[in-house]
């Protein structure tokens, strides 16, 4: 197995090692961002759920801004900052919110470049093995005519190599992109859900 992945990287050349490059540091920025993701959407609906008992029924802002502190997630962390601004006006209140979820909603993005660039860079790698290979095929068949024909296949076998490497790395790299983009899109919704829920708050208590 060992050897068949080792003679692959050779008939590939240089591509082939870009594209290994491309892939280890694609994997370490989805397991990042995976266990970053899951942390960062940490039980929403248990803990929207608390917040409304207390701010609601309890009308308790000083225990809310004491439970959002012990609690993870990037909801919690947007609805404390909004809970410190919370006797405020409701202008002071809008911009608290607005700035925390703008850092927080940052944090949740990085780190995914690097897998979109992966996905759009590794298919286009393979490609340019693909040339190379058909580049030395032609030039061997310039050189040496018919007369050798596997030297000729040689270079059309490191074309399709990298051809099918490029698509091997990209394809499972473009579907964790989606798939971690998602998680995304959903924390960015609750972030939402809890400022709309704090500011209407702040107008029930205020009027």
């Amino acid at each position: 197995m060992v050897t068949s992945v080792l003679e692959l990287m050779h008939q590939g050349g240089w591509v082939m090692w870009a594209l290994l490059a491309f892939s280890v540091v694609a994997l370490a920025a989805a397991v990042e961002r995976g266990f970053a993701l899951r942390k960062a959407r940490a039980e929403p609906e248990e803990y929207l759920s608390r917040l409304r008992h207390l701010l609601l029924e309890r009308r308790s802002v000083t225990e809310a801004l004491e439970y959002s502190e012990t609690m993870p997630g990037t909801i919690a962390r947007v609805a404390e900052a909004g809970l410190r601004r919370f006797s405020r006006s409701t202008t002071q209140l809008e911009k608290a919110l607005e700035r925390r979820a703008q850092g927080e909603v940052r944090r949740l993005y990085r780190g995914l470049g690097i897998l979109a660039t992966t996905a759009t860079t590794a298919p286009l790698l393979g490609f340019l093995g693909t040339v190379t290979g058909m580049m030395a095929s032609f030039h061997v068949l310039a050189d040496a005519g018919i007369t050798n024909p596997g030297l000729v296949a040689l270079g059309i076998k490191e074309a399709l190599t990298t051809t099918a490497a490029g698509l091997v790395v990209a394809v499972p790299v473009q579907i964790t992109h989606n798939a971690l983009m998602s998680r995304v899109e959903r924390i960015t919704g609750d972030v939402e859900a809890v400022a709309n829920f704090l500011l209407e708050v702040r107008e029930e208590l205020a009027s």
